[in-house]
């Protein structure tokens, strides 16, 4: 089995994995890491199979992606960790927890629940998709490329993060969009009711974000009986970038030291 790629950050005894959203990749999260880092976790910035520098693979579901990040704490011999993951990143934690609950010693899931998502990523992935690198020389070429598709310029400018240089003159994206743009139906694809972890659970919400509606505490606390659920204001889907701060201090004042 092919092993993730992964930004390992501090010494301390403490592990915590941190598991991106679609078509992000772990270094999205190195600021808050280092912030944990200075209060003595050993962070793991995981990309996930088909983005970041991890491998690409035509395979590609969540109980894949769960099994992937199995194999990556069996592989590096954390026995245990916290798990934090972000959006898709968040139900592969969810699904990790409940089928590998002794490797989860607890659990945080960020703006997103335990259910069915419509599509809603394909005219980002057929912006993605048109990128014609053989014309493209430069991110702001490839900028004015997307917002053909894309208006919003914060979202841009995440997406763009995944172009790199294959050569000095070549540009590539990390992500594997031959892929991913065929699977967006699969990453709103909800958890099976049988599946339950026991655990400390912390989850959080935008509050400018529809991810997490009212409605589903009840199937929050279905599949996570522990789990709490915290608010973050003046943040939406986004929310450990349009709010760090309180992002932050809403894990730190939950984890169990």
């Amino acid at each position: 089995m092919k092993q993730l790629h992964a930004l390992v950050l501090g010494e301390g005894s403490r592990d915590l994995i941190i598991l991106h959203g679609f078509l992000g990749m772990g270094d999205n999260w190195k600021t808050h890491a280092k912030q944990w880092v200075a209060q003595g976790w050993h962070v793991h910035l995981i990309d996930q199979r088909n983005h970041g520098r991890s491998f690409w693979s035509t395979a590609f579901n969540y109980a894949l992606l769960a099994e992937d990040i199995h194999h990556y704490l069996t592989e590096n011999k954390v026995e245990h960790a916290t798990v934090l993951g972000h959006s898709m990143g968040g139900k592969v934690a969810m699904l990790l927890a409940c089928l590998h609950p002794e490797k989860v010693d607890q659990l945080i899931v960020a703006d997103i629940a335990p259910k069915t998502y419509p599509s809603h990523h394909q005219m980002i992935l057929n912006g993605l998709a048109s990128l014609d690198f053989s014309v493209i020389k430069s991110r702001k070429e490839a900028d004015d490329a997307l917002a053909e598709f894309i208006k919003d310029a914060g979202t841009r400018q995440f997406l763009l993060k995944n172009i790199y240089r294959i050569t000095p003159t070549q540009l590539g994206l990390r992500l594997n969009v031959d892929v991913l743009k065929n699977v967006s139906e699969q990453i709103g694809e909800t958890m099976g009711q049988e599946l339950v972890y026991q655990g400390e659970t912390l989850f959080l919400k935008g509050v400018n974000s529809g991810y997490i509606e009212n409605e589903d505490k009840v199937l929050i606390r279905h599949h996570f009986p522990k789990a709490k659920i915290v608010s973050i204001e003046r943040a939406g889907h986004w929310l450990h970038a349009e709010n760090p701060k309180d992002f932050a201090q809403a894990i730190e004042n939950w984890w169990q030291l």
